[in-house]
C-alpha cells in the first residue's frame, strides 16, 4: 500500500510577533481508508491582519481537511479538491462576516490567505492551490515546481474577504468572496509519484530567497521528514527572516500501483 511519512515546521520570522500561517492533514487510519481516501496535507498563508488573517488560514484548513475526511469513498481527486478550496473560500467569508461587528475596526484591508491542498492514494498526487504557496517535486537530487503563483497585477489571489462596507452594500449584506472582476478558479495538476519521492508544501516566506538548489539539498537529505521540514524553515530564517515561514515534507516510502477506469482508481493486482 502507498506508504509516506511525513512532518511539518513553522517559524514566524525574524521580525514578526504573530505567525498567520496554518497547517493541517488527513491522515487514514487504516489500509482501506489509504485506498478509499488517501492522505491530504495542505498549507495556508494569512496576510492583511495579524489576528484575522491567522483566522483565515486556520478556518481555510480546518474545513479543506473535515471535508476531504467526509467525502464519499473514491471520490475523483482531482475535482475533489477544487472543491474543497471553494468551500474554504465561502467558509473564510461567512466565517468573518459572522462576526464583523467585532472584527470591523481591524478591516482597513481585504482578508486574504493562501491555500494549498495536496492528496495522495495510490501511485498518484494531486494539488490543487490558490495563491503563492507552491508544492515542489524533489526526485534524484533536483527540485521541480509543481505550482505556479497565482498572481494577477495589483491582487494578491487569495482566498478573500471584502471590506465590511462592500459586504453592506452587497444583497443580504453577503460580500462574494472572490478576486475582484474574476471568478476564483484554484490550480489543479496530478502526477504519478515514485518511492523515494519528497514533496515539499512551502509558503512564500520559506521560498522567497531559497533556490530550487537550496532546497533540493535539504530535502534530499536521509533524514525524517520532520527533520527537513525544521531544517528548511530554519534555513529560510537565515537567508531573510522577513515574513513567516512554513514547510510540510511528505516522503513517499512506497506507492500502490492503480489503474483508472472513467475517472476513478482502483487498486491493480500483483
Amino acid at each position: 500500500m502507498l506508504d509516506v511519512q511525513f512532518g511539518g515546521a513553522s517559524h514566524p520570522g525574524k521580525y514578526r510577533a504573530s505567525n498567520e500561517e496554518a497547517m493541517g492533514s488527513f491522515i487514514p487510519s487504516s489500509c482501506r481508508e489509504a485506498q478509499s481516501h488517501g492522505y491530504l496535507f495542505a498549507v495556508a498563508d494569512g496576510t492583511a491582519d495579524p489576528e484575522l488573517g491567522g483566522i483565515a488560514a486556520l478556518t481555510a484548513i480546518s474545513v479543506v481537511t473535515a471535508e476531504f475526511a467526509k467525502a464519499a469513498n473514491g471520490s475523483m481527486l482531482i475535482s475533489l479538491l477544487p472543491r474543497l478550496v471553494l468551500q474554504a473560500n465561502a467558509a473564510v467569508n461567512n466565517h468573518m462576516l459572522a462576526n464583523r461587528t467585532l472584527t470591523r475596526q481591524s478591516w482597513t484591508r481585504q482578508i486574504v490567505t493562501t491555500l494549498l491542498a495536496c492528496a495522495l492514494r495510490y501511485d498518484q498526487a494531486v494539488i490543487t492551490h490558490l495563491g503563492d504557496s507552491r508544492c515542489y517535486l524533489v526526485r534524484a537530487g533536483l527540485a521541480r515546481r509543481l505550482t505556479q503563483d497565482c498572481m494577477p497585477l495589483h491582487e494578491p489571489p487569495m482566498l478573500r474577504l471584502n471590506s465590511a462596507a462592500e459586504a453592506d452594500q452587497s444583497p443580504g449584506g453577503h460580500a462574494p468572496a472572490r478576486v475582484p472582476g474574476e471568478t476564483l478558479r484554484p490550480e489543479t495538476t496530478a502526477l504519478s509519484v515514485q518511492a523515494q519521492d519528497v514533496l515539499v508544501l512551502s509558503t512564500v516566506g520559506l521560498h522567497a530567497r531559497m533556490s530550487d538548489a537550496q532546497l533540493a539539498s535539504i530535502a534530499g537529505q536521509r533524514k525524517s521528514a520532520a527533520e527537513i521540514a525544521r531544517e528548511l524553515v530554519a534555513r529560510s530564517v537565515e537567508l531573510d527572516g522577513n515574513d513567516n515561514a512554513a514547510a510540510q515534507v511528505i516522503r513517499v516510502r512506497a506507492i500502490e500501483q492503480g489503474g483508472a477506469y472513467r475517472g476513478r482508481t482502483y487498486r491493480l493486482a500483483g
